[in-house]
């Protein structure tokens, strides 16, 4: 759930998309600029939207939806305009260009790494979490790759209690 900027922030963060202290001057940014907050916002929504139909029709071997590949490939050409290679030693990495203060940064790391599985041989490792409560995500690293769960010790183990309570009651 993305309530609001800073929740937005936080999980960025915690997924390694940001360090510490560019979330904390976009935090400021955003108090200062709460109409570009909001926007920003509201594409974070609409990309984790169309992001998840994008996958979700890959595991079920449906057609992706045309939003979804609209809106991907909005944000892909935004996006990659501000990725450069960098020299690193003997070889070359990809650089984001710096641009402090852009309430739109958190996107960026989401959209090229959508992008890179979208177009990965590890497309075909996506699943959808098998629990009932659950759509998550995940890919199955599994060696023989039948991973039912986003997370065993969550939803694994909530949907073995759930079958075991069933199974006890019948």
């Amino acid at each position: 759930m993305l309530p609001d900027y800073r929740r937005l922030l936080s999980w960025a963060v915690q997924a390694g998309a940001l360090g510490e202290a560019e979330a904390a001057g976009l935090a400021a940014r955003a108090d200062q600029s709460r109409a570009g907050a909001a926007r920003v916002l509201g594409r974070a929504r609409e990309l984790r939207e169309a992001i998840f139909s994008l996958f979700a029709a890959a595991v079920r071997a449906q057609s992706a939806p045309r939003d979804g590949v609209r809106t991907l490939n909005q944000a892909i050409r935004e996006v990659f305009r501000r990725l450069e290679l960098q020299p690193r030693g003997d070889a070359y990495r990809w650089q984001w260009l710096s641009e402090p203060g852009n309430l739109e940064a958190p996107l960026w790391p989401v959209v090229r790494s959508a992008a890179d599985l979208m177009t990965s041989p590890d497309l075909a490792r996506v699943r959808v979490c098998n629990a009932p409560n659950c759509d998550w995500l995940f890919l199955d690293h599994s060696k023989n790759q039948t991973r039912r769960w986003c997370d065993m010790k969550i939803c694994g183990n909530r949907d073995k209690a759930r079958r075991f309570r069933a199974a006890r009651k019948a």
